[in-house]
């Protein structure tokens, strides 16, 4: 009988210890995040000639994975169909400067922001277009599809002749080619190309345009409906990289100012 009871106790605490130790690795179980992104906007995400992605969105995406200790991959999609794919399962979250907007907040959910800008005019060296809204009248305007630059664009310039592409590596070809006029564009990356070779010959012309109800309230990170328990984490990753510095070497890297904006 002390033999069959200690047989049983015996069972009983090897049953216990294999159910803590799946519980155990179920809990710790590593997060897995695919991120989806277009390339082709330069510095933020783009390709190097090898293939490989590079640029500010894509360091903060591989520093956010490492401050969350995730295994993360990413997944390119034309930025036009960048939420029907995030719907459709095809990633978990975009990371691409996607302004959090009330329109899209309508249909998928964003982090915290990660960084702010202001947008602007684009054209050839000497250019002297009247960039207030309502003007550009048969000006040739080349934009990215889907960014909240073209919904700014259709709101205050409907009698600009609006030319869209797949991507703003292609609107720059086009502009030096002076196939298009100008180009509407977030003023950072602007700033930047205009700095390179493929910047040469043109400059901004206007001012900064702002509009909370088109742009929203700075670049955030989105994920699908109903997913608050990624959302929270990887807001909290964020926040995480700005307050230990890493946020800002990346930042250094890509941009001579704070391009995260006023807390």
């Amino acid at each position: 009988m002390k033999k069959l009871l200690a047989a049983t106790l015996g069972v009983a605490a090897m049953l216990g210890a294999a159910s803590f130790t799946a519980t155990s690795a179920f809990a710790e179980e590593q997060l897995k995040i695919r991120w989806g992104t277009s390339p082709g906007y330069e510095p933020f995400i783009y390709k190097k000639p090898d293939g490989s992605l590079t640029g500010f969105d894509f360091e903060i995406g591989e520093a956010l994975c490492a401050e969350m200790n995730a295994e993360c991959t990413w997944v390119e999609q034309a930025w036009d169909g960048i939420i029907p794919a995030l719907q459709a399962n095809n990633f978990d979250a975009i990371l691409g400067s996607m302004s959090i907007t009330p329109k899209r907040q309508e249909v998928i959910d964003f982090t915290v922001k990660y960084k702010q800008g202001v947008s602007q005019f684009v054209g050839a060296e000497g250019a002297e277009f009247n960039d207030a809204r309502g003007e550009m009248k048969g000006v040739k305007v080349g934009v990215q599809a889907g960014t909240t630059q073209h919904d700014y664009l259709k709101a205050y310039y409907p009698e600009a002749d609006i030319k869209t592409y797949p991507s703003q590596d292609e609107v720059w070809l086009d502009l030096k080619a002076g196939r298009i006029d100008a180009t509407f564009v977030g003023f950072l990356l602007a700033k930047k190309v205009l700095e390179t070779d493929k910047g040469a010959g043109l400059a901004l012309f206007g001012e900064t345009h702002e509009d909370p109800k088109i742009f929203g309230e700075g670049d955030g990170i989105g994920v699908r409906k109903g997913e608050e328990e990624l959302r929270d984490r990887i807001s909290a990753a964020i926040q995480a990289i700005y307050a230990n510095g890493e946020y800002q070497k990346i930042n250094a890297r890509y941009f001579d100012i704070d391009i995260y904006g006023e807390k």
